[in-house]
């Protein structure tokens, strides 16, 4: 049987989602290695992006290791379900995808720069799931903020596209859509991989290198 058969590779709609809570996450004030703030409002002259690439440990760790990123945080968006919980985004049932919140200073890292990392640092072209993590929630996304933001997303996508052909991969299943709201995910998970060193975290990258250079968006 196809691994997409199961109902937990297939998104919800929002008649079936599960109903959620009017209370939100306790977020923690402050980032564990940046020492930034995790909640708004952030520094003066910061800007927002969001990205799904699959499980949210790794990918978080990335953004936050690249210099010009000013705070860093994990959630869940894209989906239905007001202030869901990770079990509950795990059961397929909530539409939302494992996302990273990124806010950085565009006068020390680019946009396109973070849109670099994004797809090089996952499979794209492998829909609901990364690797052995299947599911809605592994999704690829980008969840632009303004027009700048998605027309460099999608000008990227067009560009990396061409080059996962050419090296025989699919097509592209990236989501570009409009930033939603992002429900911040459980305090042990953000920055869960400062917190535990050794755990879990895959690669699914391609191989492939995006040159930034292709990317217009600034």
């Amino acid at each position: 049987m196809s691994i997409f058969g199961t109902r937990k590779a297939q998104m919800v709609t929002a008649q079936d989602a599960l109903p959620g809570r009017d209370t939100a996450m306790p977020v923690p004030a402050r980032h564990e290695v940046l020492g930034t703030p995790l909640l708004p409002p952030y520094p003066a002259g910061t800007q927002i992006a969001e990205f799904a690439l699959g499980c949210f440990w790794g990918a978080e760790k990335m953004f936050w290791q690249t210099p010009g990123v000013v705070s860093t945080a994990v959630g869940y968006e894209g989906g239905f379900t007001p202030n869901p919980t990770y079990e509950e985004v795990c059961s397929g049932r909530t539409g939302h995808a494992e996302s990273v919140r990124v806010v950085f200073d565009p006068a020390k890292v680019s946009f396109a720069e973070l849109l670099r990392r994004f797809w090089e640092a996952h499979d794209p072209t492998q829909e609901m799931r990364q690797g052995n993590d299947i599911g809605t929630q592994y999704r690829s996304a980008i969840f632009y903020h303004g027009d700048t933001q998605k027309a460099a997303a999608e000008q990227s996508a067009t560009d990396f596209g061409k080059k996962l052909h050419a090296a025989g991969y699919g097509d592209i299943t990236t989501e570009i859509v409009p930033a939603s709201e992002f429900y911040f995910a459980e305090d042990y998970h953000q920055q869960y991989l400062y917190k535990v060193p050794h755990g879990y975290c895959p690669d699914h990258s391609t191989g492939l290198t995006c040159p930034v250079g292709l990317i217009k968006a600034d």
